[in-house]
């Protein structure tokens, strides 16, 4: 298959590359540390690209985007990410909740929240985990009961990044009880400015933000709150998980690092143990394989043909690199003496990625579930005869 990108995706390359020097820090290591002043640059940085109508480059005009191609938004992930993510948390909104009321909403839907998340003034989160029903999300047991024209809404859910900035929720609760668990959950948007949500931090090393329990005490929702079908949004968080499972391109950061080693480690680069210098090289053969996988799920979605499982050998292949990389890099990084503001800011940069790549094969659906999803795929379904 032919991934070229073209030529307007090399010259968009370009642009991205000149705007993040011209207007982010070269020490900027991501919005979520503990100096606010991080997120209010990837807040002010977010505005810069919706002025150019980059941040959601390939969303219709009419939405706040720019109509560019699906390569063309490949190439704004990947710069992001290779950079830190100094859209802060607006990539949820631009990679998936955004797509997704497109897709399910009304049109008084699209009207409320699109013009925002294009704009990157607005800021979401995801209800979906809950203390039982990680993995197992279609066991979750929070509850959306009919009062009169409208519910209540009452749970808690857990593992919610971005609760505590966030000024919407997509949340999934149960609305009916139905023979099979996937069935009767439905997809509700939610303020969490309510005073019947609670948010509390849970302390990570991932930093402030990422990590939040939220409870649910009676929440009062409307029809014009639900996504798609009442009953429906299992379906809908199928599509979700796969976005999701996409739009962040690891790979990219993983490259980055990886290309930038031996200039960090100048003379100390010929002195590592061959065996390192060997992984090192591995590990970017590997970035490679995970961004032609990634690639061909972008290809894949553009056609309207891509299933779980497509995403999941995906999102296999690239959390195993996230973490492989990070070791790699860290017994490199370990190795350079810290007398530069260079090697400083490599040897940070690489803690940074460490960090998240310890969390990359739990979030987004653990990778033993991607393994399961891939496997129902490639193995042929059980012989009930074989039981008999």
């Amino acid at each position: 298959m032919d991934f070229t990108m073209g030529e307007a995706a090399a010259t968009l390359r370009g642009e991205l590359r000149r705007l993040i020097a011209a207007e982010v820090p070269a020490d900027f290591l991501g919005a979520f540390t503990d100096d606010p002043a991080d997120l209010a640059l990837a807040q002010r940085f977010c505005g810069v690209l919706s002025e150019r109508g980059l941040l959601c480059a390939a969303w219709p005009e009419e939405f706040g985007g720019r109509g560019a191609s699906v390569w063309e938004q490949t190439v704004v992930r990947e710069e992001m990410w290779a950079r830190h993510e100094p859209r802060g948390a607006q990539y949820m909104g631009v990679n998936w909740v955004g797509p997704t009321i497109m897709r399910h909403g009304t049109a008084e839907q699209r009207r409320k929240h699109l013009p925002p998340i294009a704009r990157g003034e607005v800021i979401w989160c995801q209800g979906f985990s809950e203390p039982d029903a990680g993995s197992d999300l279609a066991s979750l047991r929070t509850s959306a009961r009919r009062d009169g024209d409208g519910w209540r809404i009452s749970g808690q859910k857990i593992w919610t990044s971005y609760a505590t900035m966030a000024q919407w929720c997509f949340l999934l609760a149960r609305t009916s009880r139905e023979a099979r668990k996937q069935q009767g959950l439905t997809v509700f948007l939610l303020p969490m400015s309510d005073p019947a949500i609670e948010v509390r931090p849970i302390r990570a090393m991932l930093g402030p933000h990422h990590l939040n329990e939220v409870f649910l005490d009676g929440v009062r929702a409307t029809e014009a709150d639900v996504l798609g079908e009442v009953g429906g949004g299992w379906a809908v968080v199928q599509e979700v998980l796969a976005f999701e499972r996409v739009g962040i391109a690891r790979y990219a950061r993983c490259e980055r690092l990886l290309h930038d080693a031996p200039g960090a480690a100048g003379e100390v680069w010929d002195e590592l143990p061959p065996a390192l210098r060997a992984r090192w090289t591995r590990a970017l053969v590997h970035c490679r394989r995970a961004r032609l996988l990634a690639y061909q799920v972008v290809s894949l979605q553009d056609a309207g043909r891509v299933t779980p499982a497509d995403a999941a050998a995906y999102r296999i292949a690239v959390t195993r690199l996230d973490q492989e990389s990070a070791a790699v890099l860290a017994e490199i990084a370990h190795s350079i003496p810290p007398n530069t503001p260079a090697r400083n800011h490599f040897r940070a940069a690489v803690a940074d990625h460490w960090r998240y790549a310890n969390a990359a094969t739990v979030a987004s659906g653990s990778i033993e579930i991607q393994q399961t999803l891939l496997s129902r795929t490639l193995l042929p379904p059980p012989d009930p005869r074989a039981a008999a």
